[in-house]
């Protein structure tokens, strides 16, 4: 299949859904198919070439610093050029919700080509920003924009995960909702390594994500500096995003060994997986979490925010990787309880690896192209 990918954002790899539609596409590519990208221009110093088709950045006034800190681009709609790339495709799959999906849709509809879209990006991120994360009214309303807008032009939606399909199903999405995971890169597999000379004889505690107010590292750090083990505590926050600064100063006076915060290049971040003891998922909200799902997959025993507007609880294996969403005393707990019991958690290491192998990137891709055939299919009849 020739299969067009157009997201607002490809090249950046600063966020989870330009991190999953890369690896997506390098699949693709090794199951045969041609892909080409429509998305925006590249400072990484990443040639343009025949494979993408290069939007210009479109600027937001007022709040475009916001935007940029969010690790989010938008781009310009050029609608020859979408024309041109959509007209080389077998299959059109918009990853992204905004303006450049929106005219990609109508091209797609005129020139009779077949489409669908990925559901990537959950209302309460965006609302979460400015501080209304838990505004259910606005949430319900962009909901509706987005069905307004994108999904109800779309008769197959990829869904990463049942959470999120739920969600569509109550905000009236009547596309069908294909559930399929972004699945877990083969590289994360458990592996174990001597912690470095920075983390020996503590107990490191890693968090993976977006620093940003939704993720809740707040709640991790006041966890840390509860718990009966708050000596022995390391955290490490992986990861970049306005909250950096204000993170830092809510730990300084908190913790009694010095956060560390950076953003990890993937070797890096494989080998902090490889040296910490326990991950920890605060996030109220998440449509699936890679982060989490990478790090179990890497032998981490997890503990995560049971959160009704996040997807990730349903990878706890018991209700000991389970703490209720925001209160730092019920995480303090767990997190005490895999402290003192170091032969239970070395068993479930191993059980929590097992389980990311069901969630295998290259079986993940094979349900997608299933997706992409039946609208290949459908088309043809219409």
């Amino acid at each position: 299949m020739k299969i067009l990918l157009v997201t607002d954002q490809y090249f950046s790899a600063n966020n989870g859904m330009t991190i999953s539609s890369r690896r997506f596409a390098k699949v693709l590519r090794q199951h045969g198919h041609e892909v080409r990208i429509v998305s925006t221009d590249t400072k990484e110093g990443i040639p343009p070439s025949q494979d993408a088709y290069l939007m210009k950045k479109q600027y937001i006034p007022i709040f475009d610093k916001l935007i940029t800190s969010q690790g989010m681009t938008f781009a310009k709609p050029n609608d020859s050029l979408l024309k041109e790339a959509i007209q080389w495709a077998d299959v059109v799959h918009f990853l992204s919700p905004f303006a450049l999906t929106h005219h990609g849709i109508r091209i797609a509809q005129q020139l009779h080509k077949p489409y669908t879209a990925a559901f990537h990006v959950q209302p309460e991120n965006i609302t979460s920003s400015v501080h209304l994360g838990n505004a259910k009214v606005i949430n319900k309303g962009i909901y509706w924009w987005f069905r307004h807008y994108i999904y109800k032009e779309c008769t197959h939606i990829h869904c990463p995960s049942k959470f999120i399909a739920g969600e569509l199903e109550r905000s009236g999405y009547k596309g069908k909702l294909h559930v399929i995971s972004n699945g877990i890169d083969p590289d994360f597999t458990y592996r174990k390594l001597p912690k470095s000379k920075f983390y020996e004889g503590k107990f490191v505690i890693l968090m993976i994500g977006r620093l940003s107010i939704e993720k809740r590292q707040d709640v991790l750090i006041r966890a840390a500096a509860l718990s009966r083990h708050a000596d022995q505590i390391q955290l490490v926050l992986a990861g970049n995003g306005p909250r950096k600064n204000a993170l830092l100063q809510l730990a300084k006076p908190l913790l009694a060994n010095p956060i560390h915060i950076q953003f990890f290049s993937k070797p890096q971040l494989m080998d902090m997986i490889a040296m910490s003891d326990l991950y920890v998922h605060a996030a109220d909200m998440e449509i699936e979490a890679m982060s989490c799902m990478e790090a179990f997959a890497s032998g981490l025993v997890p503990v995560i925010a049971n959160s009704p507007k996040s997807a990730t609880p349903q990878f706890a294996l018991d209700d000991r990787s389970l703490f209720r969403a925001g209160d730092s005393a019920d995480l303090a707990k767990k997190i005490d309880y895999w402290i003192d019991h170091e032969d239970e958690r070395r068993k479930m290491e191993f059980q929590y690896s097992e389980l990311g192998k069901r969630y295998a990137l290259d079986g993940c891709v094979r349900q997608a192209e299933e997706m992409f055939d039946q609208a290949i299919r459908e088309n043809e009849r219409a």
